[in-house]
């Protein structure tokens, strides 16, 4: 059963192996609200996912430490049990979604558990992990619907009080709920008043879904890049927690991941994945009821691979306005692409890449376009861009 002494006595026992993440106060991340990040993406393995994992691991008994642990995660919780295992001198199995990044499969590894790479999404990994739990004898350690894992988790809850006792909102991501569950249960249990809101990706709402129908749903598939709450079903104890602590939850799509993931990178210097920026995205695209309050956003993790985060960064100046591609129709003369690049400049557009193509059967045989992709400010500087050009007689595709 979840207790608040569970819950004090993880934090007792994490204190070997964890660090208590600063409480970072973000005035420029939204202007309605005192926005605070707790920096779980600066944890030991870089997520939150060590709390539970390692808490679990130093309850089992010894009969279940004999026979090593198994594990399924998108990467994070992968991170954790094998830390926790390795300094228990238990063998580890983690088995990992294929598409999980491979910064997370070889951190994993680099921790000293052997990993097995399933085809699909976390939930097959799941059901492959419970396939060799029954072969093996593996003791399993499940990544969120575990009352053990559950109290680790709420450890954050405790040290958020304490760092900041004047807090009206905590904002905190779900894929299976374990982390929502922890914080929720402890910040209720000490601080009722204190709301608790849950954040999803839109392409992987299963606890939104769930909730929504008052009855544990399992989503056909998930589809995001913040693969660490990438989860088809939550588990029956967080579902059961959600449903009691958490006063609302709310989803955000990959544009708006993208664009909180660009904007801590810019503002706060630090670098978090997609899970991890749920909880900013909440609070930058206005998806909650806090303006006025304190505000303490949750950053699950920061362990993204340096090739997703190119495509994410590319991805979020184009929501931001940053970035812009501009297709123009021109006619085929001397001085067009002059007068097109004299208006961009004055307005303080950068181009970045420019393409020239000729008309296509069926066109006018003068006519030409020009694609171009410019470095801009802003949404409002784009269609500042986009007026002056139409103004001066170009016409955009």
């Amino acid at each position: 059963m979840l207790t608040l002494d569970k819950v004090y006595h993880a934090s007792l026992v994490l204190k070997e192996v964890i660090r208590e993440t600063d409480l970072i106060y973000a005035p420029k991340l939204s202007k309605s609200c005192n926005v605070y990040l707790k920096t779980e993406n600066l944890q030991t393995t870089g997520s939150f996912k060590v709390r539970g994992a390692y808490y679990k691991i130093s309850q089992l008994t010894d009969e279940e430490k004999s026979k090593g642990v198994i594990a399924c995660s998108a990467g994070n919780h992968a991170q954790g049990v094998a830390l926790a295992a390795t300094k228990a001198g238990i063998k580890s199995i983690i088995c990992l979604p294929d598409s999980a990044p491979i910064s997370k499969v070889e951190a994993t590894k680099s921790y000293g558990a052997e990993v097995c790479l399933v085809k699909g999404c976390y939930d097959d990994a799941y059901q492959r992990a419970l396939e060799l739990q029954k072969e093996k004898g593996y003791t399993f350690i499940h990544p969120f619907n575990d009352e053990n894992v559950i109290a680790g988790q709420g450890t954050i809850g405790l040290e958020v009080l304490n760092q900041m006792p004047d807090l009206d909102a905590v904002i905190v991501p779900i894929g299976g709920g374990g982390l929502i569950s922890g914080v929720a249960f402890t910040i209720k249990q000490l601080r009722p008043n204190v709301k608790v809101y849950g954040v999803q990706a839109k392409g992987a709402a299963s606890m939104v879904d769930s909730v929504n129908s008052k009855k544990i749903k399992c989503l056909d598939s998930v589809s995001t890049i913040a693969d660490g709450i990438a989860v088809k079903e939550p588990g029956d104890k967080t579902f059961e927690l959600v449903n009691k602590y958490v006063d609302k939850i709310v989803t955000v799509s990959d544009d708006e991941i993208s664009s909180a993931i660009l904007t801590l990178m810019e503002q706060q210097k630090l670098v978090v994945e997609g899970a991890g920026a749920v909880a900013v995205a909440a609070v930058m695209f206005d998806k909650l009821p806090i303006k006025g309050k304190k505000v303490a956003c949750l950053l699950s993790g920061g362990n993204i691979d340096v090739t997703i985060l190119s495509r994410v960064i590319k991805r979020g100046l184009i929501m931001t306005g940053r970035t812009v591609q501009l297709m123009i129709e021109l006619i085929d003369k001397p001085g067009q692409l002059k007068g097109v690049a004299d208006i961009i400049a004055e307005i303080g557009g950068n181009v970045i890449s420019i393409h020239h193509e000729r008309a296509n059967e069926g066109q006018d045989v003068n006519g030409c376009f020009l694609r171009m992709v410019l470095e801009t400010k802003d949404q409002a500087h784009i269609d500042e861009i986009v007026t002056a050009l139409t103004n001066a007689g170009y016409h955009l595709c």
